[in-house]
């Protein structure tokens, strides 16, 4: 009898069988165990490039440098008559006085979606990423002074950081990812992208803020993003998963580097126009990866179920 009960052992684990499939689900260290990453990453990137540029005399000169390329002012850019600086000109939103008519515009179409699609905490969430992205820029700028070291110019010690112009569509951009369809949801996010690698190039190069600014202000939104997609419960967070075409990616990249390019060109300065440039693509794949380009909304999952 014992030959006979030797066999039957591994047919009566049928458990163990069922428990099998469940081994993909163990959290991996850096998918699932931690998916507040993103955010700290983002974080510290905010933080270093504030350290490095503002608070090291060598990151200061090197930025105040960009300043006496070519001739004072804005003129120069290509992109000043969009820039609302020319007088009777329309500024691009949002450039200039356009600002806060832009911030609002963006809240209230945020609104609109989260009625509409009923999306409440991602609506919550989007609505989070652009107060507090805009109103952390303020109590930045008002509680960190910006310290001189280096001895410069009464007009290069506004503190600009972070720019308060980048950080309008980018928050904007990661706000609307949250809440519009995942449909069309890729699409939304080029189009913020290239609006964002517009303004941030433009920023930079026109002599508003200095490209540690419009880095700084991009990170700032990125790191919000990332909270808030760690904060989603699981089910929202797994309803909003953004799967964008193959050849998106590419088309996008490539569509920001040149409007990046153009907006950033100035007829004086080869140098401070390539700057400003990529300042402008960085800042725009930076949204973009955190966005679309990884599974920021998967990363959350639940405990398995234990027995």
């Amino acid at each position: 009898m014992t030959q006979h009960d030797s066999p039957s052992l591994p047919a009566h684990r049928p458990g163990g069988s069922r428990q099998a499939p469940e081994a993909p689900d163990d959290p991996s260290p850096s998918r699932t165990t931690r998916p507040w990453m993103p955010a700290l990453l983002y974080t510290l990137g905010f933080l270093t490039v504030y350290l490095l540029a503002i608070c090291t005399p060598w990151g200061q000169r090197a930025e105040n440098a960009l300043f006496d390329l070519g001739k004072q002012g804005s003129e120069e850019a290509w992109i000043y008559p969009l820039s609302g600086s020319e007088y009777g000109s329309t500024p691009i939103p949002p450039m200039e006085l356009s600002a806060k008519p832009t911030l609002m515009a963006g809240l209230a179409v945020i609104v609109v979606l989260t009625l509409v699609r009923r999306c409440w905490r991602q609506g919550c969430a989007a609505l989070g990423i652009v107060i507090l992205t805009t109103g952390s820029k303020e109590a930045f700028k008002s509680v960190m002074p910006r310290p001189d070291l280096v001895g410069a110019r009464e007009n290069l010690l506004d503190q600009g950081f972070p720019s308060g112009h980048t950080a309008i569509p980018a928050a904007l951009t990661l706000a609307a990812v949250l809440v519009v369809s995942p449909r069309i949801r890729p699409y939304v996010a080029t189009a913020g992208v290239l609006w964002l690698a517009c303004i941030a190039a433009a920023s930079a190069t026109m002599g508003g803020h200095r490209p540690s600014e419009v880095l700084g202000a991009t990170l700032l939104a990125c790191a919000y993003y990332g909270l808030a997609t760690w904060l989603l419960p699981p089910a929202a967070a797994a309803s909003g998963a953004t799967r964008s075409p193959r050849a998106l990616p590419v088309i996008t990249l490539t569509l920001a580097l040149a409007v990046a390019l153009a907006s950033g060109a100035r007829n004086d300065t080869l140098t401070r126009s390539l700057v400003s440039a990529a300042t402008g693509f960085i800042c725009a794949a930076l949204v973009w990866y955190a966005a679309v380009g990884r599974p920021a909304h998967t990363a959350r999952r639940t405990r398995p179920a234990l027995g």
